[in-house]
């Protein structure tokens, strides 16, 4: 792990405190990771599916057939 320093205002952190026993959090800060870690996977996701679907687009340009797609996509998934 790495220390960081990161200003958040003080309702905030006590939304956070109050909210993070309720969730099952033993406090704040391993609340905010995990809120940090779900965005990220998913704006990792977002722009995994973007690159895929220009991929895509640019196969079916150069003339690839969909079914030929469609089972190469499957098999990675």
């Amino acid at each position: 792990m790495t220390s960081i320093t990161l200003r958040i205002p003080e309702d905030v952190v006590q939304d956070l405190k109050s909210i993070a026993p309720a969730l099952g959090f033993s406090g704040y800060q391993p609340l905010i990771r995990a809120y940090v870690g779900q965005g990220l996977r998913q704006d990792l996701k977002k722009l995994d599916s973007s690159n895929l679907k220009r991929f895509v687009d640019s196969l079916k340009k150069h003339g690839v057939k969909d079914t030929v797609i469609s089972e190469a996509i499957a098999e990675i998934s």
